[in-house]
């Protein structure tokens, strides 16, 4: 960094003398104007109005006219004014930082310590930690007397410049003189959807996405050329807004809602069913000989099935062989793999054989089932 200014922070008597750096610098890329036809560069020329000449920067003047009237200021008449020579930061109070309006913040300047000594320099800072403070001062930088705010950041004394308070304008809007009523329930849902927004502030999770999308087309245009595709280069959904659709406020407030849920309760959702399934896999386990013994993969099969296990594993043995059988009779179904599955889930010997015998089906989940279904087909 190179330091803009030097002066010196008059603490009273106490003098501090510094170094003053800009602590904010523009990452926006530079671009600049061309003619369309052939490319060439377009540059501005100061020219006279009266002559007609092109007059170099040394010799423009600045004038100010009122009236009709012109009044030139030379640059040394400007420089005599006393506030241009002055280097000197004064403090003039100490406020808490909580009174400062964040829209009086102008510009942010680091503040180096400029003597062979810093002790004068680190009584101040330590001043403004033990007092909790803000120090309010006054200079003059770049023809301009300024309002500043002296703060802390990182151990370094920063310097912000401020707006004076009739550089801020008045908000005065109509519309908000309205009577408007917002509903309880808009209350809450407004209040629940900040709550699910809400994080601590890290800066550097954010990125300027169209500094980052302008310099993904440079480099395409330099790659492809006149030939670019400015839809293939940022994808589909390039060039797509908002489409302004005005909605009602709750339903807005909604959506928004659950749209932020959505995402952590999918994942949960998802991991419920992936749990629902094994557990109904483990319950259902008889019904699976069934349905590898018909090999239909229909999905009237895969129902008759499920139903099947499903029945099979609840503790009444009596009922569900009769709801198995009573609906392998009322239904009727003219679905070969329906009548399989119902058939081979109902047959007193197939069934009731294989099931008894654990080793046979191969799995302890099928064999207690079975053993209740062929309790309850003895009176048959």
């Amino acid at each position: 960094m190179r330091a803009i200014w030097k002066g010196a922070i008059a603490f009273g008597l106490v003098n501090v003398p510094v170094k003053v750096y800009s602590a904010t610098e523009d990452h926006d890329i530079s671009l600049h104007q061309v003619h369309n036809a052939d490319g060439g560069r377009i540059r501005y020329q100061r020219r006279c109005e009266v002559c007609g000449e092109v007059v170099d920067y040394s010799d423009i003047e600045k004038a100010f006219e009122e009236d009709g009237r012109t009044v030139v200021l030379s640059k040394d008449e400007l420089k005599s004014i006393p506030a241009e020579n002055s280097h000197e930061i004064e403090v003039v109070q100490f406020v808490p930082s909580e009174q400062l309006e964040p829209m009086m913040f102008e510009k942010s300047y680091y503040l180096e310590p400029d003597s062979k000594s810093p002790k004068a320099y680190v009584l101040l800072r330590r001043a403004l930690e033990d007092t909790d403070r803000v120090a309010i001062v006054q200079f003059a930088l770049r023809e301009k007397t300024r309002l500043g705010a002296l703060r802390i950041k990182d151990d370094v004394l920063v310097l912000q410049s401020l707006l004076w308070p009739d550089e801020v304008r008045e908000a005065s809007f109509p519309s908000l003189e309205a009577d408007i009523r917002i509903s309880a329930q808009e209350r809450d849902m407004s209040a629940a959807l900040v709550e699910s927004m809400a994080a601590d502030f890290e800066p550097a999770s954010f990125t300027d996405e169209y500094q980052v999308q302008l310099r993904q087309l440079i480099d395409a245009k330099l790659e492809q050329g006149e030939s670019l595709d400015t839809e293939e280069t940022f994808g589909a959904e390039a060039g797509e807004g908002g489409k302004g659709e005005v909605i009602d406020l709750m339903e807005a407030l909604k959506r928004s809602l659950d749209r932020k849920r959505g995402g952590g309760e999918s994942a949960s959702a998802g991991g419920d069913s992936d749990d629902e399934a094994e557990a109904g896999d483990e319950e259902t386990g008889a019904a699976k000989p069934a349905r590898k013994a018909s090999g239909a993969k229909t999905s009237a099969s895969r129902t008759a099935a499920a139903k099947t296990g499903t029945d099979d594993a609840k503790p009444a043995g009596r009922s569900s062989a009769k709801s198995t059988s009573t609906s392998a009779k009322s239904t009727g179904s003219k679905s070969t793999a329906s009548k399989s599955s119902a058939a081979k889930s109902t047959a007193p010997k197939s069934s009731a054989a294989k099931s008894s015998d654990t080793k046979a089906s191969g799995t302890k989940a099928e064999a207690k089932p079975a053993a209740k279904t062929t309790r309850a087909r003895k009176p048959a």
